[in-house]
């Protein structure tokens, strides 16, 4: 169990050690901006059903296929959403790396 959310980061950022899960993560996460923008737009409010299906559904594959782990949403379901957005925009910003290198720190005292 985590204190906190930022300890809570470091683990949900060690579970995303895989390019290709993060890329699986930005995917759904930017859908889901651009649906919830085109759903405001257009007023079309039952595609509200469709968010979480395409937020969680690159997500979950990538970690059920590619990173071969238990999606954290599962057990933290509202930090994973906020951790989700911050990945995001570190992803973006081309930031990331730093957050993997410390998850990498993290899991080697782990191992300790």
């Amino acid at each position: 169990m985590y204190r906190s959310y930022e300890e809570f980061w470091v683990y949900y950022v060690s579970e995303h050690m895989k390019r290709s899960t993060r890329i699986w993560h930005a995917v759904g996460t930017f859908g889901v901006v651009v649906l919830l923008v085109w759903i405001l737009w257009q007023q079309a409010w039952w595609w509200l059903l469709l968010v979480p299906v395409l937020g969680y559904g690159p997500a979950w594959f990538s970690h059920f296929f590619l990173e071969k782990n238990r999606p954290a949403t599962f057990t933290y379901p509202l930090w994973s959403l906020r951790a989700d957005f911050r990945m995001f925009r570190l992803l973006l910003l081309g930031q990331m790396g730093v957050e993997i290198k410390r998850a990498e720190t993290w899991l080697a005292n782990q191992k300790l």
